[in-house]
């Protein structure tokens, strides 16, 4: 079993800056994806970022140029920087680790940007 446990979130004013993170514990296979996903209020749960454990990263085209994630795969922890943030940006963010067709979810954590 695998288990996620998130920090970081809160409340900002647009334009600042957040970091969360993620950390991941438990029978983890070494080769797997941990991301980040986001759902707003009445709308679907959206992919924002993901990162394998060799480094490749993709992102929500909304949020290029201002979020980076990153790993540190000794911790087993992802992080999402975020930066330049949005009102649009509110919503509850999950982790997600998919590792051998397995997905993987934390308990979420609410980010609230105030225009």
């Amino acid at each position: 079993q695998v288990q996620l446990v998130e920090s970081g979130g809160g409340l900002v004013q647009a334009g600042g800056s957040l970091r969360l993170s993620c950390a991941a514990s438990g029978s983890i296979f070494s080769i797997n994806v941990m991301g980040w996903y986001r759902q707003a209020p009445g709308k679907q749960r959206e992919l924002v970022a993901r990162i394998s454990s060799g480094g490749t990263a993709n992102y929500l085209d909304s949020v290029k140029d201002r979020f980076t994630i990153s790993r540190d795969n000794a911790k087993n922890t992802v992080y999402l920087q975020m930066n330049s943030l949005k009102p649009e940006d509110t919503a509850v963010y999950y982790c997600n680790l998919r590792a051998r067709a397995y997905d993987y979810w934390g308990q979420g954590t609410q980010v609230t940007v105030s225009s």
